[in-house]
């Protein structure tokens, strides 16, 4: 008997007969002798359409405590409902709200973090044979409130529980099969991958794979549990993402991908001396945005140009706090693009392998993408270009690192 942790995305139970659909799938691994904790997130358009109201009536900053209590409803139906249709086929099931499960959080709402969950409840429940069915994306406060943890929380809460009941795997059901070599959208020939190592996924998760939360791939990492990313409209293997020492295939790259959601800001003219940056990024990180790249380049006057990337949402206040800053530090200028992106290259491989930053940058020229920026770390290398050779750049990286011997050894030419 195994203990599986099933977490199915909002297209999943899009729709009563989706929902029906997850039921059947449900009861179907609880024939096959396993115990299951189901986690929901809301119903397909659900949140999008309780944050629409929240902002009519609420305003642009409606009250926190408020936004949480009604945006966790969306849960609470798919919930619910899974419940309902599990009852109806004769598989005993409960509905757990998180704060039924003990699911703690601090008191940040809207992006609250876990910090314990109560696995008691959730094994009483299993042991007696019914399947715990549990909202995914909230948890409760130290007062007692509802707290939510943040788009895409549903993955987090999953990987919790999970680790909490001590779990054999964590199935995440989504509306595509698995993780793929590169946006199919973007590239039609990318493949799916059979397992990647928690490392890489977690680079693919920040870098704009939008396959699995960030904080969920952390959370599995830290406590060892295997995810399994799959359909829910097939019952095919999808991707195991686990520790890299169980990682079969070792590719050089792994996954080209991109994110369009950033914009770049350049301080121009500023001295060259200590505590300037200081100056810059502290008043952004007091206004919480998250600053990604940085680069920085010396004139032979004795000033420099601090150049950085934020994410594009954030991008009209940290312009705005940049200027400030500029010029009470004397900048020559600030200036700011929003039509950039970022692409990737990540692979465990590139610890062991010499010459993959070169082959790419030579990729790139050939096929006349300018690079802004660039950043690495041992298994993956980023840079920064124009948003309208996107497409183009994903898909000559793919080819050249990916459909070309991808476990071939790069050497510095």
């Amino acid at each position: 008997m195994s203990l599986i942790v099933q977490k199915y995305g909002g297209t999943s139970v899009g729709s009563a007969e989706r929902i029906r659909a997850v039921a059947d799938r449900v009861a179907q691994t609880v024939r096959a002798g396993n115990q299951v904790v189901v986690v929901l997130s809301a119903m397909a358009g659900e949140t999008d359409s309780l944050v629409s109201l929240a902002r009519e009536l609420g305003g642009d900053a409606p009250d926190p405590r408020e936004y949480d209590a009604l945006v966790s409803t969306g849960e609470q139906k798919s919930a619910a409902l899974l419940t309902m249709a599990l009852q109806r086929i004769g598989q005993p099931a409960q509905s757990l709200s998180g704060s039924q499960v003990g699911l703690r959080t601090d008191a940040s709402h809207a992006r609250a973090r876990i910090l314990a969950v109560d696995a008691e409840p959730l094994t009483e429940l299993l042991g007696s044979g019914t399947v715990a069915v549990v909202t995914g994306f909230q948890g409760v406060g130290p007062s007692g409130d509802v707290t939510t943890l943040g788009r895409g929380g549903s993955d987090t809460t999953a990987v919790a529980i999970a680790a909490a009941i001590r779990a054999d795997a964590c199935e995440i059901y989504t509306d595509v099969d698995g993780v793929f070599t590169a946006d199919p959208r973007v590239v039609p020939n990318a493949r799916k991958l059979a397992r990647v190592a928690y490392e890489e996924m977690l680079e693919m998760a920040s870098l704009g794979a939008k396959v699995l939360q960030i904080r969920s791939v952390k959370f599995a990492m830290n406590y060892s549990v295997p995810l399994h990313v799959r359909s829910s409209f097939h019952d095919g293997e999808g991707t195991w993402v686990v520790r890299e020492e169980d990682v079969m295939e070792r590719l050089v790259v792994s996954g080209v991908t991109f994110n369009a959601k950033e914009a770049k800001i350049r301080v121009r003219g500023v001295k060259d001396q200590p505590g300037i940056a200081a100056r810059i990024f502290t008043p952004l990180s007091e206004a919480e945005i998250v600053v990604d790249m940085i680069l920085q380049n010396y004139a032979q006057d004795g000033t420099t140009d601090v150049t950085f990337t934020v994410p594009v949402g954030d991008y009209p206040r940290a312009l705005k706090i940049a200027q400030e800053v500029g010029s009470e530090i004397g900048a020559a200028d600030v200036e700011g693009d929003e039509a950039i992106a970022k692409v990737s290259v990540v692979g465990l491989g590139m610890k062991d392998h010499a010459g993959v930053a070169s082959r790419m940058f030579r990729v790139l020229a050939d096929e006349g993408v300018n690079i802004h920026l660039i950043a690495t770390s041992e298994i993956k290398i980023s840079v920064v270009i124009d948003e309208r050779h996107t497409g183009e750049a994903v898909r000559a990286l793919h080819e050249a690192f990916v459909d070309s011997g991808a476990k071939e050894p790069v050497e510095e030419s």
